[in-house]
């Protein structure tokens, strides 16, 4: 009875071990390494974060070490119990029947309870599995360095270390399927498409031409512009010298309106103007975006390659683009421009 006893215990242990090898390599394979590595990043980690980022990302090793085991576990922990099982199965007179159904049964509990079982449990609780295995894993990584060495000498391809990276594609996909579970809202996830767009416009799509851009003689006084102020309410100003293409600088209507309430309409708007700011019509409006942070005040000029003023823009027609006003304007014959 003893020998049934122990023979059973091996059969528990092996099923265990191999279970506990199988669940683990399914969580390290399934958690999101983005997510271990905001646990990792946090000022109080998470417990076993840093060690599982650790593992990550030498997941090439890890898995190598799981493998060992693993294998340790089905193949001679089975060779073993066979044995065992013949042993004991001789001593009851039961070894022609009994030892058959012993390895027919022993491979189906493998296959279900120490393989297919333990992988999905794995892959369903993937974080907290890696999490709660990560300090244990470690510790066997150690013991086993030596012979995981070896086998990085003999196959190479082990020692490759995995990094985080990703892609414009895959952040457009997570936040389109972030927004289908409802994990983040639809109009966040369509700001993150609209914000990858921006690195594919630039200043001459969004600018205001200069056919319609807001202009002012230089020389001529505040009275005289006064019914061009009043007529348009366009905030900034683009004040002209004499000569073609000269500019002056730019013009706050908020000011030059101030001048003429305080009776100051012999001024002209090149006393009121400011330092102009110019941008390439070619620059991204991405990095427009990032001149507007640094200094958000007034408008800039467009030119061209040649520095010919082609047009004003604001830091309001890059945000039309993230809030989703900006239309691509359309040619006379209604198709979309490319």
């Amino acid at each position: 009875m003893n020998d049934l006893l122990g023979l059973v215990l091996l059969v528990v242990v092996v099923l265990v071990g191999s279970a506990l090898c199988s669940g683990i390599e399914a969580a390290l394979l399934t958690v999101n390494p983005v997510r271990i590595h905001e646990l990792a990043a946090r000022p109080r980690p998470v417990r076993g974060a840093r060690r599982l980022e650790q593992l990550r990302q030498r997941l090439g090793r890890t898995l190598s070490v799981l493998v060992i085991a693993n294998n340790g576990f089905n193949i001679f922990g089975s060779l073993m119990l066979g044995g065992y099982a013949a042993e004991v199965f001789r001593q009851y007179g039961v070894e022609g029947v009994a030892l058959p159904l012993f390895s027919v049964g022993l491979t189906l509990l493998v296959i279900l309870l120490g393989e297919i079982l333990p992988k999905a449990l794995g892959s369903r609780l993937a974080l907290p599995v890696a999490l709660a295995s990560a300090p244990a894993l470690a510790i066997l990584g150690r013991i086993m360095l030596p012979l995981v060495l070896l086998l990085e000498r003999l196959l190479p391809a082990i020692t490759a270390e995995s990094e985080i990276s990703t892609d414009e594609e895959e952040i457009r996909l997570l936040a389109r399927l972030g927004s289908q579970k409802g994990q983040i809202e639809a109009d966040e996830a369509a700001m993150i498409a609209k914000v990858f767009q921006l690195n594919d416009l630039t200043a001459r799509d969004l600018m205001t031409p200069r056919v319609a851009a807001p202009t002012l003689a230089g020389a001529g006084s505040l009275a005289a512009a006064q019914s061009e102020l009043l007529d348009n309410n366009a905030p900034w100003w683009v004040v002209l010298g004499e000569e073609v293409d000269e500019i002056l600088g730019v013009a706050s209507r908020e000011r030059l309106l101030t001048a003429l309430l305080q009776g100051h309409s012999e001024l002209t708007p090149a006393d009121l103007s400011e330092p102009v700011e110019y941008v390439p019509e070619m620059i991204r409006a991405d990095r427009l975006l990032t001149g507007f942070r640094r200094n958000s005040g007034g408008v800039r000029v467009v030119v061209d390659e040649f520095g010919g003023f082609v047009g004003v823009i604001g830091a309001e027609a890059v945000l039309a683009v993230l809030a989703g006003w900006w239309r691509r304007p359309q040619p006379a014959g209604g198709e979309a421009l490319p």
